[in-house]
């Protein structure tokens, strides 16, 4: 094929990612640093005002915590599915990736039904004895956590099962013969090839975490706002454009820098393997 016919294939795209990507982030972007001149006061300020700072941190808090609890629940599982028989593979999958096929609306008020001062644990704690009055589960940090891990721990699994069950038994095999235990095996071989999963995944679901609304609206309220409903707070209850834009652009710029340290230790991490080996 030839190079001006490959050009031209790539103009519809290139076309499409200038009008639905590139032009609406320029739209956001534009109005909070050009006025009369550049500036960058509105940065600035938001980061010098507590109360937009405890939200900043409050959604890395959720969504960091998010991806790390991800990680812990999801290397096992995929693990454990990646190596079960196909036709017992494909129901494990099946069930794990469950959640995701109910609206996120559904499951914020199952969690409700779950955590609320009536719910199903409080209502089980006092039955116990183990408390003697409700405690606040609902319209927390802790809530709006449970919901974001509930939320995206199927991403987490799927994207691991798909790297986990290409990794050579053999390999497994090899590291036992040589004297390392099953677990030991597991440390040195399966989770240092399943590196390029668990970022994609801690990625997915960071990102995910941190510009969820759906889930932090309804399990945290008004009172534990996270980035996303506070755009929303911006834009549709104050009418400031410009300030939502800032935290749009904020989230943006603060997902990027993740992305990169991820991809920074994992280079690491692979130079580290190849200077053992």
């Amino acid at each position: 094929m030839k190079k001006t016919t490959r050009y031209l294939l790539m103009v519809p795209c290139i076309v499409m990612l200038i009008v639905f990507l590139i032009l609406p982030l320029l739209s956001i972007i534009m109005p909070t640093v050009f006025k009369e001149q550049f500036s960058l006061d509105a940065y600035i300020q938001y980061f010098q005002d507590e109360y937009y700072r405890q939200i900043f941190f409050r959604t890395l808090r959720i969504a960091g915590l998010s991806a790390i609890i991800c990680m812990i629940l999801g290397i096992p599982t995929a693990y454990f599915i990646s190596r079960c028989k196909k036709k017992w593979r494909g129901i494990w999958v099946a069930i794990s990736i469950f959640p995701i096929l109910t609206n996120s609306v559904v499951r914020s008020f199952a969690w409700i039904q779950i955590l609320g001062k009536e719910g199903i644990i409080n209502n089980l704690l006092m039955q116990l004895n183990l408390i003697d009055e409700p405690l606040t589960l609902l319209y927390t940090e802790f809530s709006i956590l449970i919901g974001t891990i509930y939320l995206f721990l199927p991403i987490m699994i799927i994207t691991l099962v798909g790297v986990m069950e290409n990794i050579d038994t053999d390999l497994m095999e090899a590291s036992q013969s040589l004297g390392a235990n099953r677990f030991r095996s597991f440390l040195k071989v399966i989770l240092p090839l399943s590196i390029p999963g668990i970022l994609v995944g801690s990625v997915l679901v960071f990102t995910g975490a941190l510009s969820a609304y759906t889930t932090p609206q309804l399990l945290g309220g008004n009172k534990n706002l996270v980035m996303a409903t506070f755009i929303y707070q911006k834009a549709m209850s104050e009418g400031d454009w410009t300030g939502a834009g800032v935290v749009a652009v904020i989230m943006i710029v603060t997902t990027l820098i993740v992305m990169k340290g991820l991809q920074y230790i994992t280079s690491k991490i692979d130079k580290r393997g190849e200077t053992h080996a």
